[in-house]
């Protein structure tokens, strides 16, 4: 068993002691399943392989990369912000954030074109995998999530920490939004 899958039973599980772990457990999930999708490409030939694959991945990413982006689009991200010392380090994050939410759009819209591609294989039908923009939407994605563990999230500690406050009030925030919604009765 490899360090991502430990750690994928872990995703829908949010810590909110420590909101940021939550974060760094989400990219480790998305890594194993883009490695698991990386072979794809090598199991082609195969048809129950490559089914077997290509239903992973959509199952993973439909909801997952989607839940994960506005996550850090409506919880993380202005969270740091508001937290975030006005002046240049405000400067920064506001920077930061602004390129990371362009990825996230340009790596949803990278998704879908490979999206389709892989309800082809899943159905058995020939695919029209077009190999260099599945290797290259796997890079993109493995160093936006690089980028975002090594840079953004430390960073996003350093502020958040300064108040304990602001960190629970992220937990909190993220917790919320895992709380299966049950319907009241009227």
């Amino acid at each position: 068993m490899t360090q991502y899958e430990n750690m994928t039973a872990e995703h829908y599980q949010v810590d909110t002691d420590l909101p940021m772990t939550n974060f760094s457990h989400c990219h480790i999930g998305i890594l194993h399943h883009l490695d698991r999708l990386s072979e794809l490409l090598l199991q082609l030939g195969n048809a129950a392989e490559s089914k077997k694959i290509a239903k992973e991945a959509l199952d993973y990413f439909q909801l997952g990369m989607k839940a994960h982006h506005q996550e850090e689009e409506l919880e993380l991200f202005p969270a740091v912000l508001s937290s975030a010392l006005p002046g240049e380090e405000r400067i920064q994050v506001a920077e930061m954030i602004e390129k990371l939410t362009h990825e996230h759009r340009e790596l949803e819209s990278s998704w879908l074109t490979l999206e389709r591609a892989l309800k082809e294989i899943v159905k058995g039908q020939t695919s029209s995998v077009d190999h260099v923009h599945f290797v290259i939407l796997i890079k993109r994605y493995k160093a936006h999530a690089s980028a975002e563990e090594s840079v953004f999230l430390p960073l996003a500690e350093k502020i958040l920490s300064r108040n304990s406050n602001h960190m629970a009030a992220l937990g909190l925030s993220l917790h919320m939004r895992h709380v299966p919604h049950i319907p009241s009765h009227i």
